[in-house]
């Protein structure tokens, strides 16, 4: 069980066979059970094509997890149950808002309070099994400590913001520590799913991501590697390899329904769980203040959001009609609108969709290989 690479390479095999092969079975399932996506009109080119095509397709993406998962990680290693309580808990959290959808014929779902809630429950009970499990911690002294670029020893520690000392800077540290991991979790998951609007886009990005902090848990399992890249050795974080190698495979797998135009769709129960697995898996390797540029698309598209309504609001309130700054928000929908009033008005014809997500796919894979990059960086 300690060949990591082999073990990966066999999880993520596994994974995408079980999306392929359960993918077409599950698909003519929600077909035939009539689980289909419900379409609101927003003047997008091709939109209402897009209706009645299946949803809750995340249920592939998760039973593919969990087939490489039990079959190739070790299911006592702490990060593996992590990893797959988030999976489970967000997924489960994520069917519950396509369920009222979908059969309770609710548009609106879960409230957005019961999803942050439910967000927010397991955010804190990971970071306090982050925080309080030994195997976290090896050493004698509880430093909390992440990876962080541009520096000599690439290592920032959290103790370095507490103005206190002694045993109450250190609870102090503790509490900030347990406040990072929440707000990462919770914007890692949302930003997932602010992303997931057009054909393939965030599984494939996801995918992408995956990959990297896979990689990051591989280096950091080696004394070898992590020496010879001056970063942080963790004991046992190559279990956090394997599981997002099923989590790509799985991915991959769904991609070849999801791409455009897609047979499936996600739904909340793919893309509230493709994030929160982000946001743990950083968290878990001590990469957490690498997403910004790792999960750049996720971020912009938050922020793209935030902004569009902030600035709407504002202007509204002084002026008495709202503004925009973007066609439409998430970003990526504004690259499929036009002739709309908006500060930026690049470009000046609306792109096709498969076009926005490959070049977002594209600009996801130089942030990656730029986050990689960064780890020799100093």
């Amino acid at each position: 069980m300690n060949y990591i690479s082999f073990r990966a390479m066999m999880s993520s095999i596994t994974a995408l066979l079980v999306a392929l092969v359960a993918g077409k079975k599950i698909i003519a399932w929600l077909q035939k059970k009539q689980i289909g996506e419900t379409i609101r009109d927003l003047g997008l080119e091709g939109q209402m094509a897009k209706k009645g095509t299946p949803t809750m397709g995340g249920i592939i993406i998760i039973l593919s997890i969990l087939a490489g998962t039990l079959l190739f990680c070790r299911l006592d290693n702490i990060y593996t149950i992590l990893l797959t309580v988030t999976a489970l808990w967000l997924g489960g959290l994520g069917f519950a808002d396509d369920y009222i959808k979908v059969f309770k014929h609710n548009k609106e779902g879960l409230s957005e309070k019961a999803k942050l809630l439910g967000q927010f429950v397991l955010a804190l009970g990971i970071g306090l099994a982050i925080c309080f499990v030994p195997q976290f911690w090896g050493g004698e002294t509880k430093e909390i400590v992440t990876t962080i670029p541009f520096v000599k020893a690439h290592e920032f520690n959290y103790a370095w913001l507490i103005p206190f000392k002694g045993q109450f800077g250190m609870y102090c540290t503790w509490v900030l520590y347990v406040l990072v991991i929440i707000f990462v979790i919770l914007a890692c998951s949302n930003g997932t799913n602010l992303t997931d609007g057009l054909d393939g886009l965030a599984a494939g990005t996801s995918a992408i991501v995956g990959i990297v902090i896979g990689i990051f848990g591989w280096l950091s399992s080696s004394t070898v590697n992590s020496d010879y890249l001056n970063i942080m050795y963790l004991p046992g974080s190559g279990e956090v390899a394997v599981f997002m190698a099923a989590f790509a495979g799985a991915l991959l797998g769904f991609l070849w329904y999801n791409c455009y135009p897609a047979q499936v769709f996600m739904g909340d129960t793919g893309s509230l769980a493709l994030g929160g697995i982000i946001g743990v898996a950083a968290m878990l390797t001590r990469k957490e203040l690498l997403l910004p540029i790792l999960c750049g698309i996720f971020l912009v598209e938050s922020l793209s959001v935030l902004m569009q309504r902030g600035y709407f609001k504002y202007t509204k309130k002084r002026y008495g009609e709202g503004k925009r700054i973007f066609r439409m928000s998430p970003l990526h929908h504004h690259f499929q609108k036009e002739g709309i009033p908006a500060i930026i008005q690049t470009p000046a014809k609306a792109m096709p969709e498969s076009k926005i997500v490959g070049r977002f796919w594209i600009v996801g894979i130089i942030l990656a290989v730029a986050t990689l990059a960064l780890l020799k960086l100093r």
